[in-house]
């Protein structure tokens, strides 16, 4: 049996895709979780009376608290870091940087001969 192996890349391609959406329905079923193991408790009890006033507090800090992980992690650099060391490893990404850079040196020397050949005239 022989396999494609545009079909296997396009495969990775949608089932990396699909890790962000697997991602909400694990974080539902964490909070679904969190409140079943909280709901004896004083807490849990006090949340699941107040429902309609808890929900809304808790989905105004969860996306607080996300807005301040995303802000830290744009401070720090952390996934431009990330990012410059895949494409680092990546060797079509490597091929391309190789080239602009081949470009760019040779755009110097074209525009040092160019500005040498107006200087003489």
């Amino acid at each position: 049996m022989r396999v494609d192996k545009k079909t296997l890349i396009r495969w990775k391609v949608y089932l990396d895709r699909s890790k962000m959406y697997i991602g909400y329905v694990n974080l539902l079923m964490m909070v679904t979780i969190f409140l079943g193991a909280i709901k004896n408790t004083e807490v849990g009890k006090f949340l699941l009376t107040n429902v309609y006033i808890a929900i809304p507090v808790l989905i105004v800090v969860f996306v607080f608290f996300a807005l301040l992980l995303g802000y830290w992690d744009s401070k720090l650099g952390i996934r431009s870091e990330e990012m410059r060391n895949l494409s680092l490893q990546n060797p079509v990404q490597k091929e391309i940087l190789e080239t602009i850079r081949e470009l760019k040196s040779n755009q110097e020397l074209l525009l040092n001969k160019l500005s040498n050949t107006e200087n003489d005239k």
